[in-house]
């Protein structure tokens, strides 16, 4: 009888503390819990995605670099970091800045001097390696622009046969002005008025249905033509030379002259007395 009491009393107690050891357990698991979301939100965050075209924001910088940026420079004009323009508002300026093009196969990164075959793989090598040197907090998407900036039609990836579409015409025409007011107020003083003239002509007029209005009709930043430079570098070898003949030539035939004198003077019978 004290055996079936004494097991009685010890059963109970190891009911009781496996309720309290269960109670506690489930009192902590909200709080492990909290851990685990806090530590999967941490890897969220630390995980950056970048929803921004590289391509298209290369294109639209190159654009801007060819088409604009000498009249801005020639006006000797600041653009303000307002300006969706500004180099500083290009997420991957930093990144394109640290590409070196050593040769056609060869592209090596500025900031591990790794070096790949293609310009692709070493964009495919900064969003592995590299994109942490992103400035997303500041930096807008500069592809968000293409539309205003023409892109389509600079890297022929829109069908020249396809129809206007109106909408979108006045779309980008309106994205277009909002730009030449932000970057060139013409408050600003006679110069900042004369570039947003110009980018009005140079890019907004185009952007209507009606025919035979074409982009960037004031031109671009003039480039030194490799043939014209080629031609101009054999002409300056060939004229020493081309002198030096001449030379040669003029000092040949004085010679002739004068050996025709001699000649000529030896040859003359001496006059009777």
């Amino acid at each position: 009888m004290g055996k079936k009491r004494r097991y009685s009393a010890y059963s109970i107690f190891l009911l009781l503390t496996t309720l309290q050891l269960s109670s506690s357990l489930s009192q902590s698991h909200p709080h492990q819990e909290g851990i685990d979301h806090s530590a999967s939100r941490i890897l969220k965050e630390e995980h950056l995605e970048v929803h921004c075209s590289r391509e298209r924001s290369r294109a639209a910088w190159k654009i801007i670099d060819e088409y604009l940026m000498p009249f801005v420079e020639q006006g000797k004009y600041q653009l303000s970091n307002k300006c969706r323009l500004h180099p500083s508002n290009d997420i991957f300026r930093d990144q394109e800045e640290h590409k070196i093009h050593v040769d056609i196969n060869e592209w090596r990164c500025g900031y591990c001097k790794k070096v790949f075959r293609a310009e692709k793989y070493l964009d495919q090598h900064f969003d592995n390696r590299h994109i942490n040197l992103l400035n997303v907090s500041h930096s807008k998407c500069l592809a968000d622009l293409c539309g205003a900036l023409h892109c389509d039609f600079v890297t022929n990836s829109q069908s020249r046969k396809s129809k206007c579409n109106p909408a979108a015409a006045a779309r980008n025409r309106h994205l277009c002005e909002n730009l030449a007011d932000t970057c060139f107020p013409v408050n600003e003083g006679p110069t900042a008025s004369r570039l947003h003239e110009f980018f009005l002509h140079q890019f907004c007029d185009a952007h209507t249905c009606s025919r035979g209005r074409k982009p960037f009709s004031r031109g671009g930043r003039k480039h030194t033509s490799v043939f014209y430079l080629a031609i101009s570098i054999l002409i300056l070898m060939l004229l020493p030379i081309f002198y030096l003949i001449v030379y040669l030539y003029q000092k040949e035939m004085r010679k002739g002259t004068q050996q025709l004198k001699r000649i000529s003077k030896t040859g003359r019978k001496p006059k009777p007395s």
